[in-house]
């Protein structure tokens, strides 16, 4: 199969009102269609489940990382993330994708099984953090795929999960509400769970950075900058998104109720 034309698949998701007018004007495929291209990965042909889930994860590779220390503990709760899924029964319909928040894609969407881990040459974080845009690319890389799997008769479901040790500062083109408004788009269609996660950098209160993005108070993860508290707020993602790939997401309740 050929590689999906975005603007059909973003049109068709307009046309059956998944996405509003603001969000399509934030999806423009002359600005970002390629960066969202090299995260869609592995095509509708080679995928033999009767069902998806899509987990995407986007990773922050800014400098603050690594000058707090944190970049061993990130790397293993990424890491902790792939062993979790890869070793549960529904293994087989789970794809994943990891990019970075400066924009490299470690790996795009490919079988569980497939996925890179993080170590000392793929992950050496010393950028910015363009937050917003980066999250409207995530995003619009979530929603193709989507989107291309159920025009072709796959139900799928999504888990998100947005990784930042700081409040945007080098974004270009986008702000809070355009993230908004893709989030409360994705979040009406009821197949998509979009959380975040914020490491605690003692100057950002990152409930509201996350709410003023659309994100549900229950998906937020609010962890210290101590190691055991990061990973600990990496395993309750694991374990949701186990959940995600066990059952229907109406009845999942956030990570409260984990």
């Amino acid at each position: 199969m050929s590689t999906p034309n975005l603007n059909d698949l973003f049109q068709s998701a307009q046309n059956e009102g998944f996405l509003s007018t603001s969000s399509m004007q934030a999806l423009n495929v002359m600005d970002i269609g390629a960066q969202i291209q090299a995260g869609l990965g592995i095509t509708i042909d080679d995928v033999t489940a009767s069902e998806v889930v899509l987990v995407t994860i986007m990773t922050d590779d800014s400098g603050s990382i690594q000058f707090a220390g944190n970049t061993p503990v990130v790397r293993a709760g990424h890491n902790t993330i792939l062993s979790a899924l890869q070793a549960s029964n529904q293994k087989d319909s789970i794809l994943i994708h990891n990019r970075y928040l400066n924009g490299m894609v470690l790996y795009p969407y490919c079988p569980v099984l497939q996925a890179i881990p993080m170590d000392a040459q793929n992950y050496d974080p010393r950028q910015g953090t363009p937050l917003y845009d980066q999250t409207v690319i995530v995003l619009g890389t979530v929603i193709a795929k989507a989107q291309d799997f159920a025009e072709n008769g796959v139900p799928v479901r999504t888990i998100t999960l947005l990784i930042t040790d700081g409040a945007d500062q080098h974004s270009h083109r986008a702000n809070a509400q355009t993230v908004r408004s893709l989030v409360q788009d994705m979040l009406r269609a009821e197949n998509h769970i979009i959380a975040a996660m914020g490491i605690d950098d003692r100057s950002t209160d990152f409930r509201q950075v996350f709410q003023s993005m659309g994100i549900r108070d229950e998906w937020i993860l609010t962890p210290g900058n101590g190691h055991k508290e990061i990973q600990q707020a990496f395993q309750l993602f694991s374990q949701s998104a186990l959940r995600v790939s066990q059952s229907a997401i109406t009845g999942l309740g956030g990570f409260t109720a984990a």
